[in-house]
């Protein structure tokens, strides 16, 4: 799978997906830090990436543009870089079935144990 952090996450957390077998990038990596959301959502489309990120505003392109990229919405506060990856780790495989299965929108909310 393709995917494209959103600048709210860390760019490890585009690192961590590669090392997990997935193509993974970080807007930072491709000069996007500073685009706009439109920008993104385009860049993410063109790519066929699905986009990674905690920005409601993407949950808006989604319904405006649904043949466009796929939105993993991550409902998490503030966290550390760990916790996150560590979330991740337990939540990949379902969100991986969620995506393979044809889902648009897969909005992932942590358990109050898992944080």
């Amino acid at each position: 799978m393709r995917f494209l952090v959103d600048a709210q996450l860390p760019p490890a957390l585009a690192r961590w997906l590669s090392e997990r077998g997935h193509e993974a990038a970080h807007v930072l990596d491709l000069g996007l830090l500073e685009a706009s959301d439109r920008d993104i959502w385009a860049q993410a489309g063109e790519s066929g990436a699905t986009l990674i990120t905690k920005d409601q505003d993407f949950i808006a392109l989604l319904s405006s543009f649904p043949n466009g990229a796929c939105v993993v919405w991550i409902r998490v506060g503030n966290t550390t870089r760990r916790q996150l990856l560590l979330w991740f780790e337990t939540l990949l495989p379902s969100i991986e079935q969620a995506l393979m299965s044809g889902e648009r929108l897969v909005e992932v909310r942590p358990s109050i144990n898992s944080l």
